[in-house]
């Protein structure tokens, strides 16, 4: 271990398998370790055993849930939009060789007390049970306006300049669209965590919304999201195999990982006695916790069931967005669906995840909104876990933090910390100019 790397990765989180391959394929010299002797780290996956001995404590789970192996139950689980950003690292990495990736059949928001399918262009508009007769006309016409919208085409804009006017200008005063139609807009289609955009320059929105519907229509399925058959803990394991091809070191199970520092700057990694020098290294916060603090709390529900959600068109993989202003809360809540026919469960059998920023400090309460809408279920775990974000100055002591994962369940807001991080890292901005075909996705069988 006494060489000189460019960079040592610490954990084999998500966020730190993307970046380690990511520096593997710009030429970087990349040692990545764990102190697991697994992969994935706080996002690994689970088979049934392992997830009841650390939910449930001691006794062997029932046998009627069926066979340990044929669980793979992520621990963050999250869909990756069809065209959005991550699915072009996986592209620009060359990792989707060692991928399959299947359609997800369903994106669903829960709105004055139902479930609906998300209406994404102005055909889904008018069909919508979302809306009334008018509210459907002005829906349409604000989606042909995002469907027609092109930065290089000044007729499409219609006088707007939306690098300057605000959201809620475009969706509100220029469609007049009301604060339902608004909300499932903006937190189910646009993906917003909070409502802050609605001040920001409305082409972050369009550019969210016109994303959505183009992912939709790339694999014509029920949703804009693909997901790896297995699930994501196939993910850390892929980049281990580009990383090894490009010349980079994976070590699981090594202890303690502590980080040396001379004059305030990173110089190397110490395990079992033996120090690997580095110029630069990344982790996630459990490796550096006193460059991190506290920001808030996920509190999440993991659900065994024997059928889809209902009102999901018995979807077999789905994610449905509660938007924080229908149930009176600071944070949405997300249902997160797969089963066997991504293969995460053995056959019949359904895994759900409920999951919001707790607000609370008692989750079984707090998660009841989105848990009512699952019918029966076989088993349920409830967990919190804190997150955290850096804050020291990477270009400082050339330590890149990773900020923990949030409650939702599509990988956008993760890849966008990824990116930033490359671009930290390597002072360059990452080029994702790739051709989307690469990525390809089965239907149903």
């Amino acid at each position: 271990m006494d060489e000189e790397y460019d960079v040592i990765v610490l954990g084999t989180g998500l966020k730190e398998c993307i970046l380690s391959g990511l520096l593997s394929v710009d030429g970087l010299k990349v040692l990545h370790m764990d102190r697991n002797d697994y992969y994935g780290g706080e996002s690994t996956s689970l088979n049934l055993n392992q997830l009841w001995k650390r939910f449930k404590g001691g006794d062997a789970p029932p046998a009627e849930l069926g066979a340990s192996k044929d669980y793979n139950v992520d621990m963050v689980p999250k869909y990756m939009m069809a065209n959005g950003t991550l699915v072009r690292v996986l592209i620009h990495t060359s990792v989707t060789k060692y991928l399959n990736f299947k359609a997800v059949d369903g994106s669903y928001v829960f709105n004055k007390g139902k479930v609906h399918k998300v209406p994404a262009t102005d055909v889904e508009a008018l069909k919508s049970p979302l809306m009334g007769l008018f509210e459907k006309r002005r829906a349409r016409k604000f989606f042909i306006y995002v469907q027609d919208y092109d930065d290089n085409d000044p007729k499409s804009h219609e006088g707007m300049d939306v690098t300057k006017v605000p959201a809620k200008d475009l969706i509100s005063k220029k469609y007049g669209l009301d604060d339902h139609t608004v909300d499932f807009i903006g937190h189910a289609l646009a993906l917003y965590r909070d409502d802050s955009y609605l001040d920001q320059p409305a082409i972050d929105l369009i550019k969210r919304v016109k994303l959505y519907a183009e992912s939709l229509a790339r694999f014509a399925g029920g949703s804009p999201y693909i997901y790896p058959l297995y699930g994501l803990g196939e993910l850390p394991q892929a980049f281990a195999r580009l990383s090894a091809v490009y010349g980079g070191t994976y070590m699981l199970n090594k202890p303690e990982c502590k980080v040396e520092f001379e004059g305030g700057k990173v110089v190397g990694v110490t395990s079992e006695g033996e120090t690997a020098k580095c110029k630069k290294v990344v982790c996630d916060p459990s490796y550096l916790p006193d460059k991190v603090k506290k920001v808030g709390k996920v509190a999440r529900a993991i659900c065994i069931m024997s059928h889809p959600i209902p009102s999901t068109n018995d979807a077999h993989s789905a994610q449905v967005i509660l938007p924080q202003k229908q149930l009176g809360r600071k944070s949405d809540m997300y249902l997160f669906c797969c089963s066997y026919s991504h293969n995460v469960a053995p056959k019949g059998k359904f895994i759900a995840f409920v999951t919001t920023e707790a607000e609370t400090d008692n989750p079984e309460t707090e998660l009841k909104p989105g848990i009512d809408l699952l019918g029966p279920v076989d088993q349920i775990f409830f967990d919190t876990y804190d997150r955290f974000e850096p804050v020291n100055q990477g270009e400082e002591d050339n330590c890149f933090i990773s900020t923990s994962y949030d409650a939702t369940t599509h990988f956008e807001s993760t890849v966008q910390d990824v990116i930033a991080m490359y671009s930290r890292i390597t002072g360059k901005t990452l080029d994702l100019s790739v051709d989307l075909s690469a990525a390809s996705a089965g239907g149903d069988e």
